[in-house]
């Protein structure tokens, strides 16, 4: 007999956030695959960090992506070997260096983003309409309660 849960019941929603979320890792995996060769999803990661958060220093941005300073230095060194960062002297103290996207890195963070919006997108005109203002309610308590930014401008996608 299968028991039926409320929509209130946090196991059943955090099993459908877990479901989507499997979705959404594979829309994200597919949209970087232009540039897969070039990057991997973590370095992509890093991309978005700088792009939504600015130059940063380094022990900010492994703290920001959850890994170790000597991880973020392997993948800066490789971000800037692809010419997607550069590290930069610090305006705020010359002894330190902060960690900035360059033009090509920006170009790569808004065409991942264009590839994985139009998918995105694709995905949601294929729900029923009425349940749509549902989703859209529900992901922004999520996010909020999540502590995640709004993303403020999206004119560049």
């Amino acid at each position: 007999m299968r028991v039926t849960r409320s929509v209130s019941d946090v196991d059943a929603l955090t099993d459908a956030v877990l479901t989507a979320s499997k979705l959404l890792v594979a829309v994200s995996v597919r949209s970087i695959a232009a540039v897969e060769d070039t990057i991997t999803l973590p370095q992509f990661r890093l991309l978005v960090v700088l792009e939504g958060r600015g130059s940063m220093k380094l022990t900010a941005l492994a703290d920001h992506l959850g890994v170790n300073p000597s991880t973020a230095t392997r993948m800066v060194d490789r971000l800037v070997a692809a010419d997607m960062v550069e590290r930069q002297p610090n305006p705020e103290s010359r002894r330190e260096v902060v960690i900035e996207l360059t033009a090509e890195g920006l170009r790569v963070v808004r065409g991942v983003f264009r590839r994985r919006r139009a998918e995105i997108s694709r995905i949601v005109a294929r729900m029923p309409e009425s349940k749509r203002r549902g989703l859209v309610n529900a992901l922004v308590a999520f996010t909020e309660a999540g502590g995640e930014p709004p993303v403020d401008d999206l004119s560049w996608l």
